[in-house]
């Protein structure tokens, strides 16, 4: 994953990038995909991450639909389950003296959902997540996610927890 060019020129962009490879580096589950490393070369910074060979939940549940086929109830509880795994992995990250992070991904929706050929559920894109323990996001008054997913909290601009991610799962 890298900036494009030109993103390279927004200080925020790059915050924000910077922030989600920090952030999802210390993140170690199965069920979350993992990042290998963080660079930039020539002013352009990138992210390596796990591959994973399969599809985003949001065209498998396109596909089925446009085929007229209902995804399976069974298949939607063990993505589920699997989700809340990784979810719960990094709600309950600590620093190194065992105070909670609060780390909250904030874009928990069927894009963000990857499932492989081989049958795993991994959780990506912890680049909007935030840790409660950090410094305040200087950009707190602009809502960040996807709107269908979001919770009302999220949405009016509130405070928010754990509870929004699994608000956002659940929807």
């Amino acid at each position: 994953k890298r900036i494009l060019p030109h993103f390279c020129e927004d200080p925020e962009f790059v915050r924000l990038f910077i922030n989600e490879a920090t952030l999802a580096a210390q993140l170690h589950h199965a069920n979350i995909v993992q990042i290998h490393d963080f660079d930039a070369v020539d002013g352009s910074y990138y992210i390596a991450m796990e591959y994973i060979p399969g599809q985003d939940l949001r065209r498998v549940l396109t596909a089925a639909a446009r085929q007229g086929r209902r995804f399976r109830t069974e298949l939607g509880l063990h993505v589920v389950g699997e989700c809340l795994k990784a979810l719960m992995a990094a709600h309950e990250m600590a620093d190194e003296q065992g105070a909670p992070l609060s780390i909250v991904h904030r874009d928990v929706s069927p894009h963000n959902v990857l499932l492989s050929y081989a049958g795993e559920v991994k959780l990506t894109d912890f680049g909007i997540a935030k840790a409660a323990a950090r410094a305040p996001d200087p950009g707190s008054d602009v809502i960040r996610g996807k709107l269908p997913y979001m919770s009302p909290e999220q949405i009016l601009g509130e405070p928010i927890d754990l509870r929004t991610d699994l608000f956002s799962l659940g929807v």
